[in-house]
């Protein structure tokens, strides 16, 4: 594969990662403006909530045996689209079976999506053989960022969902299609680092297992500040609903940052240690956004939140893919799984304790799940397997 094939294929997958990142965003912090305009009770927001990381996670055991017949690439091409229309479908309607389709379409879609995205990142960062993880979620952050500030500005200006989610949904389903020209992957015949094994190399749980935990700790954090970081300001630091779209724009703004520098910290100091410091920082984060006597004490926590749990994730897939260089595809997918089982778990599990206790004694909760990550942290750090065939241990020049 040429360098520029490989140039334009990272630049295109970025944009990809980037528009999920708006679109996302536009749904998480509207949740209360969403629970408004259909009537959803604060007892059955939770099942809204956790329904749809439950279809993603289906959509993505599927897409690992869809992409044993087609590339990954095409997958993200036709799913990316209908992410962005179920978001404008969850804004259009009025009853709550209409927003139920909507959002159980987007969590089917979204789940072939994150599969199909870190499928492709993790084969061009083997082909560049270098860190480069961290850049594709960078833009996911700056995405982010952007997806809040129009919610912010759809909430100050108290703007109906669908005219929020329109413009965004105009713009950017367009440049998706288009950028989709360029998707590439490190794993043609004129691969840099060598031919992979087989499409039939398994891939044991047993070894996967320490990678699968991190992740679902990881998104019980991340899940914890995209459904609750919005009503845990409004409802017990006291802001206004304008202010309570902010936290997830800081901590996508701290993301960014972290995931800016991230890639360079992997090459000096090695995945292990950024994902030991990433794993205690955000544990202080937890605690300081426990303890917040306000809305600025949460803004600080949500603050050093962002920058430790923005390293973990991108962190997760790269070491999948570096332990399984032969199966990869099959790696990543079933990783992505416990993705959505963090989602799963946390959403619920912060709402549930936040009625039966308290929400500031929720957040110790994520606090000792992120903290165990230190328990699982050597894997990040560990060589490719090997599978029956005795074949050579692929480069993994990213950890050191």
């Amino acid at each position: 594969m040429t360098d520029a094939r490989l140039r334009y294929g990272r630049a295109s997958l970025a944009l990809s990662f980037l528009v999920q990142g708006v679109t996302f965003a536009l749904l998480v912090t509207r949740i209360p403006a969403i629970q408004d305009q259909y009537g959803i009770s604060d007892g059955l927001l939770p099942a809204f909530l956790a329904a749809v990381p439950v279809l993603a996670g289906v959509a993505s055991v599927a897409t690992e045996k869809l992409v044993a017949r087609v590339r990954p690439g095409v997958v993200l091409r036709w799913a990316q689209p209908l992410v962005m229309l179920a978001l404008l479908g969850v804004g259009a309607g009025s009853e709550v079976w209409q927003v139920a389709l909507a959002l159980g379409v987007f969590g089917l879609a979204v789940g072939a999506l994150d599969a199909s995205m870190n499928m492709m990142g993790v084969s061009l960062q083997r082909a560049y053989g270098r860190s480069i993880m961290l850049g594709f979620h960078a833009a996911y952050s700056l995405g982010g960022i952007a997806g809040a500030s129009m919610a912010w500005a759809g909430a100050h200006w108290d703007l109906s969902l669908l005219v929020s989610y329109l413009p965004a949904v105009a713009v950017l389903l367009p440049a998706a299609l288009i950028g989709s020209r360029w998707y590439a992957e490190g794993r043609t015949g004129g691969d840099p680092v060598g031919a992979e094994p087989a499409r039939g190399a398994s891939v044991p749980f047993r070894l996967l297992l320490p990678l699968c935990l991190v992740m679902a700790f990881a998104y019980i954090g991340d899940s914890t500040v995209s459904n609750w970081s919005a009503k845990y300001l409004q409802d017990v630091l006291g802001s206004s609903e304008q202010l309570a779209t902010v936290p997830y724009n800081v901590y996508m703004v701290t993301t960014l940052l972290g995931r800016a520098v991230g890639d360079l910290g992997v090459r000096r100091f090695g995945a292990v240690a950024v994902v030991r410091g990433g794993s205690v920082l955000a544990a202080v984060g937890f605690a300081v956004v426990a303890v917040a006597p306000g809305a600025w004490w949460g803004m600080l926590g949500f603050t050093l939140l962002g920058l430790g749990l923005c390293v973990i994730v991108p962190q997760t897939f790269a070491a999948a893919g570096r332990m399984f260089p032969g199966a990869s595809d099959v790696a990543v997918a079933r990783l992505n799984v416990f993705n959505y089982v963090g989602f799963l778990v946390g959403s619920p599990l912060v709402g549930a304790l936040g009625d039966a206790w308290s929400y500031r004694g929720a957040m110790l909760v994520p606090m000792v799940l992120v903290l165990a990550t230190l328990v699982y942290a050597r894997s990040f750090g560990a060589e490719p397997a090997r599978y029956g065939g005795g074949h050579e241990r692929a480069r993994a020049a990213d950890v050191g």
